[in-house]
């Protein structure tokens, strides 16, 4: 039995985000079609969630990067990092 190729998603997971969301896509569009065997399917599902794992990482990392606009002590604006505990 030949060995299970590599996702591109797990060959590579120093995708961007944009190329990352681009193959999802690809993927669900392909998915929803219908015209895909249960084999392609399952690997296809497969690939599809390690691609949402590298889009979850990247928004998460852009999420710690935001800056939240405060008031400094004489009332002009001032920038901090966001705090993730005052967010949940």
């Amino acid at each position: 039995m030949p060995a299970p190729k590599k996702s591109a998603a797990s060959a590579d997971a120093t995708l961007t985000y944009e190329a990352a969301f681009a193959r999802l896509k690809t993927l669900v569009d392909s998915l929803e079609s219908g015209k895909v065997s249960l084999a392609d399917m399952v690997a296809k599902f497969e690939e599809g969630h390690q691609l949402l794992k590298i889009c979850q990482e990247h928004l998460r990392t852009a999420e710690l990067k935001i800056e939240k606009l405060k008031l400094d002590d004489v009332g002009q604006p001032a920038f901090e990092p966001l705090d993730e505990e005052s967010e949940s």
